[in-house]
This record gives C-alpha cells, sequence and structure tokens, in this order.
C-alpha cells in the first residue's frame, strides 16, 4: 500500500472529522442555548442543525470506507486528492450552510454537488477496479 495515498486518505478523514466536530460543537451550544436537551423542541434552527449533521453522519463513514479500499487495492495519491478534496470541500460548503440561521442556498447545492460528484466517481471507479481485479 502507498504510504502517501494512506497518507493523504487520513488527511481527508481528519479534516473531515473536524467538519463533523464542528457540527457537533454547533448543535451542542444551540441546545445548550435553547435550553433543548432531548428532541428538536420545535426550533427550527435546531432542526436544521440537526439535518446537517444527520447529512454529515450519512455520507461521510462510506466515502472513507470506499476511500480506504481503493487506497488498499493499489489508488495513486493523485486519485486520493482528485476524490477527497472536493468531497472536503462539498462538507465543508454544506456544514456552513446548516451551521448558519440564515444561509445562501449556493452553499448547500455546491456541497451536495461537489461531495456527491467525488462519491459517485469513487463508487463507479472502485467498483470498476474490483471487477478488474477479480476478472484478471
Amino acid at each position: 500500500m502507498a504510504t502517501t495515498a494512506l497518507a493523504a486518505t487520513a488527511l481527508y478523514a481528519a479534516l473531515n472529522a473536524l467538519i463533523l466536530l464542528a457540527l457537533t460543537g454547533a448543535t451542542g451550544r444551540h441546545r445548550v442555548r435553547m435550553r433543548i436537551m432531548m428532541g428538536d423542541g420545535g426550533d427550527a434552527h435546531l432542526v436544521r442543525l440537526l439535518r446537517g449533521h444527520a447529512n454529515a453522519i450519512e455520507a461521510m463513514p462510506m466515502f472513507f470506507v470506499m476511500l480506504g479500499a481503493g487506497v488498499a487495492l493499489g489508488a495513486p495519491a493523485l486519485a486520493v486528492h482528485a476524490l477527497g478534496l472536493p468531497f472536503t470541500i462539498g462538507r465543508a460548503l454544506h456544514a456552513w450552510h446548516f451551521i448558519q440561521k440564515d444561509a445562501p442556498a449556493w452553499q448547500r447545492g455546491a456541497g451536495f454537488g461537489l461531495s456527491f460528484l467525488a462519491f459517485i466517481v469513487l463508487s463507479i471507479g472502485l467498483l470498476a477496479h474490483a471487477a478488474r481485479l477479480l476478472l484478471a
């Protein structure tokens, strides 16, 4: 396994963990400020924060499982950067959109678009590479 590809994977995993921590912190601070410890209390901003946090939890783990599998199968560091960078920028934009009370829609759209594009390219690339190895 290429050390630089693995290091690049670790870099993007750590950056995404920080994004997740920012979402967790924003949600926790809002809960304390509004004194809502369970559920959403009908608070629109808390609902928004919870949805942004949940979306990150839904997307990040599988992306990094697939990215790690790609590295284990020999993906070069350049491929890791080509997928990890747009995914991470997308997740950061998406998170920032949800952390703000009133954010422009382009942040959510661009964030989703970048991360989804990286996710789908990684999925297809991993499927093709695995099939090629299995059928060789």
